[in-house]
């Protein structure tokens, strides 16, 4: 029993902080998706890559994904935790200085971001591409937010904690776990390092990070928010506090196993694909007690669901979350899979749950907080319609293309003639046939835009018409001690001790990725190795290093799937082994061009230099866009030997000393590609020492070892 003060306390919410977090989220939302707007145009039109390499395709395409997760949602969410948390505690923030760190230091990596990514600087990890510094940055600040929260609950006025808490307590210890897990690299320069996972292990690692930043950072997080604001909005108590509990604790027990389910037919071993498949599926029964909680907690409030735009926002937002959900888990199952992965179906369900999830929940919250937040209603209930109309509209005409584009890939690049033989040999055909829904993509694109852009319009409106108070008092009584009844529920126990909820978070989530990662670094028959799998040459090094700054991967995926379809279309189906000195892997997670893993000796190294010079003279129709800076720009030799050295301190068997002759190696390989390119007529003074080099010699590495040997080494 909790023993009830008779001494009320006056405080101040500090409403400041919220309001910067929200229009950061509005304002970063309208950049983010801008970019997303522009990329996808450039898919239908090549040409708006400019032949300049900070605009082309591969490096901003990181910088919208990195914009629309950690700056629009990541600003979202510390708007709704900030709101919500300090009138669930009846407290103050524990610290203004904190809470301004925390938004001062987030916009400065989103800074950071913006100018990074598009210079090429970035590791190529899927959600993880900030180099080491900024990784740092980013935990520091993340670590201030993560002590203001709790320096805050344990000054709190209300002893039981509510279920929104819960999740953002588990929120902040797994997205910290994952971070650091993630985030373990060798520097060997100020901007840029190698991870300390390699080939099959760095996948493993990567999507047990990407998977779950998806399910901590974009949909836990979000829950809390949905726990909160949506029974406010309808002013209805939640549906289920019983089933709040189990959709709590079962989702972020499983949540954590499921990450192999990216790596299906890989290279990764079969146990641990069936266990991220196995777990997947059990993830829809959390995932549904969620939504079905959310909607049923507007049970008897449907007539104000017409009405109100703020919960047609919030509806949506919950029935997005469920439809993601289930289609997750659906194409966990390998045989959905198999149709599914490298194609845009991907792109569709995940942009369900961006857009719809994410953006429709962030835009109700907006609609209800900054009305309170100025003592005013909405400036414009028709424009707040009109957007949700116009962004509704947006979501079907960017998911049901990429959908059928999506259906349309996986069946051409499977199907044979009736004579044996690939119907769709040549990958462009594939390719040609999708810009059509890839351009009705960009139009729904530009319609969700559109309606933000409204609401950034409505909400300065209201902003001008009401008073602000950025401080807002309040009044509660003073927690006293509790005492545990004898027969207390486990929960309501655990509910009013911060500190057991955190510890038994973090166990919980610990399990399942100790589980699948620590087997596959102690056993060391899950990657086989091959006797005839060498490490990198310097020269090789530097052009698969101009490979990832390019941003390359977001197109090709360097792993062939034991299907007919694929070793008929690349060559011999990929083996773990082969990856052993891949830092980072490239496995990729689409194919707007065709896979690169058998692609070395494929094409005369003259054919690679016109194709990066201008792509549709070597492929007619392409939609790659050109790297004539590759011809032009003189290839940095300076950290050669240091990225051999960090290499080294990694266990790649380079000789001793071998990083002092390193750079020699390379002019010699560079002179022979040079000498190969010539035979073909192209001659250009100092081509020896120019970045295209580089990378027509990891080009012509790949899948080359396999070649040599098929026999695991013994």
């Amino acid at each position: 029993m909790e023993v009830k003060s008779n001494q009320v306390e006056q405080f101040y919410y500090d409403n400041k902080i919220v309001l910067a977090f929200a229009w950061a989220a509005a304002i970063w939302g309208a950049v983010g998706m801008l970019v997303g707007l522009w990329i996808a145009l450039e898919l239908v039109y090549p040409q708006l890559n400019f032949a300049t390499s900070w605009l082309s395709f591969g490096r901003l395409r990181p910088l919208h994904t990195n914009a629309v997760i950690f700056a629009f949602v990541g600003n979202g969410i510390f708007m709704g935790v900030y709101y919500s948390l300090q009138r669930l505690l009846k407290a103050r923030m524990a610290s203004d200085l904190l809470s301004w760190i925390n938004f001062w230091g987030w916009q400065f990596i989103i800074l950071l971001a913006a100018i990074t990514l598009p210079l090429g600087i970035t590791t190529s990890a899927e959600y993880a591409e900030l180099e080491w510094p900024i990784d740092i940055l980013i935990a520091v600040v993340w670590v201030v937010f993560g002590l203001n929260m709790f320096l805050t609950i344990f000054k709190r006025r209300e002893s039981h904690l509510y279920v929104a808490i819960w999740f953002y307590i588990a929120t902040w210890i797994t997205v910290t776990v994952l971070h650091v897990v993630k985030s373990l690299e060798i520097p060997f320069s100020f901007y840029k390092s190698y991870p300390v996972w390699a080939g099959v292990q760095d996948a493993l690692v990567q999507w047990w990070y990407g998977h779950n930043a998806v399910a901590f950072f974009l949909t836990t997080p979000y829950l809390g928010l949905m726990y909160y604001f949506l029974p406010k909005a309808a002013n209805r108590p939640v549906y289920s506090y019983r089933l709040s509990i189990i959709h709590f604790w079962a989702l972020i027990f499983i949540y954590i196993w499921a990450g192999p389910h990216h790596l299906l037919y890989t290279s990764l071993p079969d146990w641990a694909q069936s266990l991220g498949t196995v777990f997947s599926v059990m993830l829809i029964a959390p995932s549904w007690g969620g939504m079905i909680n959310g909607l049923l907690t507007l049970r008897g409030a449907w007539d104000r669901v017409r009405q109100d735009p703020i919960l047609k926002f919030m509806v949506v937002a919950v029935t997005a979350y469920g439809m993601a959900t289930f289609e997750g888990p659906m194409l966990s199952v390998k045989s959905i899979n198999a149709i599914s992965h490298y194609t845009d179906w991907t792109i569709a369900h995940v942009h369900v749950g961006a857009l719809g999830w994410n953006g429709f929940l962030t835009f109700g919250v907006l609609y209800w907080l900054i009305p309170r937040l100025y003592r005013t209603p909405l400036y414009s209930t028709r424009l707040a319609n009109q957007h949700f109309w116009i962004g509704t509209l947006g979501i079907l005409f960017y998911a049901i293309p990429m959908y059928w584009s999506g259906f349309a890939q996986s069946l051409m690049w499977k199907q044979f003639t009736p004579d044996g033989f690939l119907k769709y040999a040549n990958f462009l055909e594939t390719v040609t046939q999708i810009i059509p829904m890839y351009a009705t993509r960009a139009f729904g694109g530009l319609l969700f835009l559109t309606g933000v852009l409204i609401m950034i319009y409505n909400l300065w409106a209201t902003v001008r018409q009401g008073q602000y108070i950025g401080d807002e008092q309040d009044e509660a009584p003073a927690r006293e001690r509790y005492f545990a009844r004898a027969r207390e529920h486990w929960h309501k126990w655990i509910e009013r001790r911060p500190t057991q909820m955190l510890l038994a978070s973090t166990v919980v989530i610990l399990i399942g990725g100790a589980v699948e990662i620590i087997p596959m670094f102690m056993v060391e028959s899950n990657v086989p190795r091959i006797e005839t799998v060498k490490p990198y040459t310097p020269l090789e090094l530097e052009g698969r290093d101009i490979y990832i700054r390019e941003g390359c991967v977001s197109c090709h995926s360097q792993m062939i799937r034991p299907f007919r379809s694929e070793v008929e279309r690349y060559g011999e189906f990929s083996k773990s082994g082969e990856f052993i000195y891949d830092r980072p892997f490239l496995w990729g997670s689409k194919r707007t061009g065709p896979d690169l893993h058998r692609l070395g000796g494929k094409y005369p190294d003259s054919w690679h230099y016109h194709h990066m010079l201008d792509p549709e003279s070597m492929s007619p129709g392409s939609i790659m866009p050109p790297y004539p800076w590759l011809i032009t720009d003189d290839l940095d030799t300076s950290r050669t030997a240091d990225k051999i050295k960090a290499l080294q301190t990694l266990g790649t068997p380079y000789g001793k000393g071998y990083a002092s002759i390193a750079v020699d190696d390379l002019n010699k390989q560079a002179a022979q590609v040079v000498a190969s390119l010539k035979k073909d007529g192209i001659e250009q003074e100092g081509l020896a020492g120019k970045e295209i080099v580089a990378l027509i010699a990891y080009l012509q590495r790949l899948g080359t070892d396999i070649n040599k040997s098929t026999e695991p080494a013994k």
